[in-house]
């Protein structure tokens, strides 16, 4: 297959991680270009990389060699940059939220549709093969009827109080990746209950936000769901579900460097890895495997515009609870095949 010319724009953390899988580990890719605000780490990571740079979006939707574009800028230009892609005919993998309002989101999905391009959403444990592999027997009906969820995600140690106030809010930062797993391995959600905190880190809450929250899901199907998060496990970085059916239980927690436990007289130790890049190599790489497959075969994304948005209204329900100390009922209601949610009232 024709490798497909891709352009990375946004150069942190993740967008250089992105750059680096589709520059050696992605063998569907061609990395043309990699476009940073910052001068210095456009050409940094350009001359890491053996690639173009340039700190003008122009350069990548001006290049008509350039087929699909990868955004991972800070969140407030996601949606302006998704039209804009869209418009430019590129096909698009953004990471999430695609915006910080609703209004702002379905635009830019409408966009995307209106273009004829590809919009899929950086959701990547939906690619991580331990999570897939749960997956697949549930789907071929080996946990039966599921009852309860309960997933975690904790952060050994906080970003910066200056990441945090452009976060868009703990619930949009953190808990999205969470309100879509619950969907994908469960079902629609008709009840959201949230609580947050900030003892852990009392700076956050000088800002308006928390560190540490737990959600509590009644989905559609009856099950019930519980969802932990922190920015300060301290420990190391554990990310871990477990779903109970009527037949099995499914349970995921592999977030150790190795298998092996060091024992010694009354101590145990296990050496945890301490970020999302160490625990998920392989979703991000098969995350991008997948959207340029998509591409040359001309085939749906596996995860939409849609997905990003019905987690987004569920990360805002859960702002809306905690903030109002209610619970948030929601009605969903299919669209052209798409699942759209809004609030029915309150309990």
């Amino acid at each position: 297959m024709q490798r497909i010319r891709v352009g990375v724009v946004g150069l942190g953390r993740l967008g250089r991680f992105h750059a680096q899988n589709l520059a050696g580990r992605v063998p569907k890719a061609d990395l043309a270009l990699v476009v940073d605000a910052i001068e210095d780490t456009a050409r940094s990571v350009g001359a890491e990389l053996g690639v173009e740079w340039s700190c003008s979006i122009e350069d990548l939707l001006g290049n008509d060699t350039i087929e699909a574009v990868v955004i991972a800028t800070p969140t407030p230009l996601h949606a302006e940059m998704i039209e804009r892609a869209a418009q430019s005919g590129k096909h698009i993998l953004c990471e999430k939220p695609l915006s910080f309002g609703l209004d702002p989101t379905v635009k830019a999905i409408e966009a995307a549709k209106a273009a004829g391009v590809k919009l899929q959403v950086g959701f990547h444990r939906r690619f991580d093969p331990d999570w897939r592999a749960a997956v697949d027997r549930m789907q071929r009906g080996e946990l039966g009827d599921v009852y309860l969820f309960r997933t975690s995600l904790r952060d050994m140690k906080p970003p910066s109080i200056q990441y945090i106030e452009s976060s868009g809010g703990f619930f949009v930062d953190v808990t999205i990746h969470d309100f879509d797993t619950a969907r994908w391995m469960v079902g629609e959600v008709d009840e959201v209950t949230s609580f947050g905190s900030s003892v852990a880190v009392p700076a956050i809450a000088e800002i308006g936000d928390i560190d540490t929250a737990l959600v509590v899901l009644r989905f559609a199907s009856g099950a019930l769901g519980v969802i932990d998060n922190t920015r300060a496990a301290g420990y190391g970085y554990e990310c871990s579900t477990e779903v109970l059916g009527s037949k099995a239980t499914a349970r995921i927690s592999h977030h150790r460097r190795s298998h092996v436990q060091w024992l010694t007289a009354g101590q145990a130790a296990e050496d945890w890895v301490a970020d999302f890049t160490e625990r998920y190599p392989d979703a991000y790489r098969l995350e991008l495997e997948d959207f340029l497959t998509s591409v040359a075969e001309d085939r749906p994304v596996a995860v939409t515009g849609e997905d990003a948005l019905a987690a987004f209204t569920l990360c805002k329900a859960a702002e809306e609870s905690f903030r109002l100390g209610r619970t948030v009922k929601l009605d969903h209601r299919r669209r052209n095949g798409e699942v759209l949610y809004e609030e029915a009232g309150t309990g």
